[in-house]
Formats: structure tokens, C-alpha cells, sequence
């Protein structure tokens, strides 16, 4: 199948377009640079010189691909309203460029905000709806080209998908660590987290791709919850730093207002009926032992 994937330079995008390549897929990746067009072309995959605001270039990607896979984010945290809109603008072009065809779009969401009290479910329904949503409310926008002859597959990451090398929300809250010499959670520390290695978010991304059907709502989820306190901790004894309680002012100030707002938060999914679904089990190791190899050196 030839993909067209966006995102395909970063964290998560390289290893998908590495796990499409080594399952015989043919790759057309955006990129922003030319280092980046040069770090693919190595891969033997094509670059496609572009970003999420150039929706010509989203729209032929696109077009001339029987497949998508959309990973891209501006990940603005100063400004999440234009990350928002520009994630629906190219969610809108993606879905249109393949209306009537039946071919596959496979696009990240995620899991925060979808159940309280409980792991989220596959079946959980996104409150996120209309531009002003979280995400510019993409995935229900995909959703709804289902019935306009799209293979639509949303793929609801965890928070953290880890490993050597991630600059997500893990190495945020071990940067703040290493700066402030004290590794903290919020409160008890007992909200907690899911999780997944990179290794195995790519490879369910292929499956998806190749697989699910019309509709599906994936949880790219290994561990339904790591409490927060066990994560700080682990970074403790990683870092070599002391371990304490944070209230939840002391934590916007060490990580700023969204991810120290974030850190304090529940965010706990199932990946049951996904594991079901596409007979996908994780194999890579967990956030905690990640971060005990020295995944996070707070740099």
C-alpha cells in the first residue's frame, strides 16, 4: 500500500513510517526540512516538502496515497487554540481528499478527557465536538466522512508514549526535575497515567491501517495506569534527585500552565477491545522500566 503519513519526522511518526517500510509498505512522507526530507529519503521512503498549514500539499499527499495516516500536531502549548484549528483544517482536507474511495485515514486522538472515575473505554464517544473543541474536535470531524466512503481509524494515544529519545510529557516533568532539583507529584501522587511504548504505538498504528474497520476507535494504550507518584519516583531514583508532594499551584509553576495542570490530572484507559480487535499485545518495556534504563536524563 502506498501511505502518505504527516508527522513522519517525528517521535511517533519515524517509527511508524520504519514499521510501514519493514511490512512492505511503500511511504510518502511531509516533512518541514531538509534535513528531514534527507532522514526519510535514507529510510527509503519519499519526502513530501510540507507542513499542517500548507493544505495543498496535505490535500495531494492525500489524493495520490491509498492510504493516510495522520500524525502531525503543532503541539502549541502557549497557544492551543491555533493548534486546535489548524489540526481541523487538516483533518478536513485529509478526510475530503478521500471521500467516495473507501480508503483508510488513520489519525491520532487521545484518551485524556474521555471518562472520569474509570479507565476510558473504545466505546466512549469524544466530547471534544466543533472548532473551539480540544483538537478543533478532529476526531469527530473524521468520524463523520465514515458515511462519506472513508476508512476512518481514530488512534487514541496515551498520554506518554515512551522510550529513548521522547521529548513528550515524561521528559517535560524530568527537565523540570533536573532544573529544580526535586522530582514532584501532585498531591497523594495517586492519579494516574496510561502508557505506551513507541515501539508498540507503531506497530498498531500498521494494524489499524491495514485492518480496522470504518469507524474504529483504537486505544494506543499498553499499561491502563501508572500512578503519577510511582512515575515521579522512578525519575527520583533516575535522576538522583529527592521525591515530593507538589499542590497543584507548585506544579503550573515548575512546568508551566498545561502540562503542570496536566500532570495532576486522571488519565486512564483500556486497551481491551483494541487487543481484541487486531490481536495486538504489547511487547516493549514499561514507562517504569524505561525510565530506570535512563530513558529521561531531564536534559
Amino acid at each position: 500500500m502506498k501511505v502518505f503519513v504527516t508527522g513522519a519526522s517525528g517521535w511517533i511518526g519515524s517509527a511508524t513510517v520504519d514499521e510501514l517500510l519493514a511490512a512492505g509498505h511503500e511511504v510518502v512522507g511531509l516533512v518541514r526540512t531538509p534535513a528531514a526530507a534527507a532522514a526519510l529519503q535514507a529510510k527509503g521512503a519519499t519526502p513530501l516538502s510540507g507542513d499542517l498549514d500548507d493544505l495543498a500539499a496535505l490535500r495531494r499527499g492525500a489524493e495520490a496515497a491509498e492510504g493516510v495516516v495522520h500524525l502531525a500536531n503543532k503541539h502549541d502549548f502557549a497557544d492551543p487554540a491555533e493548534s486546535n484549528r489548524a489540526e481541523r483544517a487538516a483533518v478536513e482536507t485529509l478526510a475530503g481528499a478521500l471521500v467516495g474511495s473507501d480508503r483508510p485515514l488513520v489519525l491520532a486522538a487521545g484518551v485524556a478527557g474521555l471518562a472520569q472515575g474509570r479507565p476510558a473505554r473504545e466505546s466512549d464517544p469524544n466530547p471534544a465536538v466543533g472548532p473551539a473543541s480540544a483538537r478543533g474536535g478532529a476526531e469527530n470531524l473524521a468520524l463523520d466522512h465514515v458515511a462519506r466512503g472513508v476508512r476512518v481509524v481514530s488512534a487514541r494515544f496515551a498520554p506518554t508514549v515512551h522510550g529513548v529519545g521522547d521529548h513528550g510529557f515524561i521528559a517535560f516533568v524530568a527537565a523540570a526535575a533536573r532544573r529544580s532539583g526535586v522530582s514532584a507529584y501532585v498531591g497523594d501522587g495517586s492519579n494516574a497515567w496510561s502508557a505506551v511504548h513507541r515501539s508498540d504505538a507503531a506497530r498498531l498504528v500498521r494494524l489499524g491501517l491495514e485492518h480496522a474497520p470504518a469507524g474504529t476507535r483504537l486505544h494506543v494504550v499498553a499499561e491502563e495506569a501508572v500512578p503519577t507518584r510511582e512515575v515521579a519516583e522512578a525519575l527520583g531514583r533516575s535522576l538522583d534527585l529527592p521525591v515530593r508532594s507538589v499542590s497543584p499551584e507548585e506544579a503550573v509553576d515548575r512546568l508551566g500552565p498545561f502540562i503542570g495542570g496536566f500532570w495532576g490530572t486522571d488519565v486512564q484507559a483500556s486497551s481491551e477491545a483494541t487487543r481484541a480487535l487486531l490481536d495486538w499485545t504489547p511487547t516493549g518495556p514499561t514507562l517504569l522500566e524505561d525510565i530506570a534504563a535512563g530513558a529521561y536524563p531531564g536534559v
